[in-house]
């Protein structure tokens, strides 16, 4: 826009067009994102558990971690998530100030802001990672940030790391190593098998 038009339409009221604004993506309303909780095992995890059995609705797609505490999460763990073609991670932890382990949420937000930063550095978008705090009495805003988020990410489009074939909930996990805490969901070997003739 030349000098002259960018006045007149700010005489007139109109915004003038950023040349420097990249085209939006058009959202492919098939992309289904893979994400990430990491979820504190006494606040998030049990939110999780109190939406299901309020029998809340929200994204399939949210794939969880069990942590003792989002403490212990590592910039290193986001970022392989990310690696591993997560679409969208999220740590979701205690409300700010009743922490379980007192600043274990403090840090882990901390963490998250730093693989932000490092994100937009290489040119991916901070925006696939997130921390949010919530009680274990909160399964409705449990279910609100899963679908609000599932929402960001299905605008962002899929990681540009993804690789097919890549269990990216399995890569996250392994990269924790025994600070990710049992899945309570993994049915034992004695109840997958009742019932089942040989």
């Amino acid at each position: 826009m030349a000098d002259a038009e960018v006045a007149t339409a700010a005489v007139e009221g109109e915004a003038p067009e950023a040349a420097d604004e990249a085209p939006k993506k058009p959202v492919d309303p098939d992309f289904e994102p893979e994400i990430i909780v990491f979820a504190c095992h006494y606040c998030a995890y049990a939110a999780a558990d109190l939406a299901g059995s309020m029998r809340l609705q929200y994204p399939t797609n949210i794939r969880m971690i069990k942590l003792p505490c989002t403490g212990k999460l590592e910039v290193i763990h986001l970022l392989k998530a990310i690696e591993a073609g997560a679409d969208g991670v999220y740590a979701a932890g205690c409300l700010e100030g009743e922490c379980h382990y007192l600043k274990g949420n403090l840090w882990a937000r901390k963490r998250v802001t730093h693989v932000k930063d490092l994100l937009a550095e290489v040119g991916i978008e901070p925006e696939r990672v997130e921390m949010f705090n919530m009680s274990s009495a909160q399964g409705a805003r449990f279910a609100e940030v899963a679908t609000e988020f599932t929402e960001r990410i299905k605008a962002l489009g899929p990681n540009p790391l993804r690789r097919e074939g890549v269990d990216t909930h399995a890569a996250a996990r392994e990269a924790l190593g025994d600070v990710a805490m049992p899945d309570d969901t993994a049915p034992s070997a004695a109840t997958s098998e009742e019932g089942h003739a040989e």
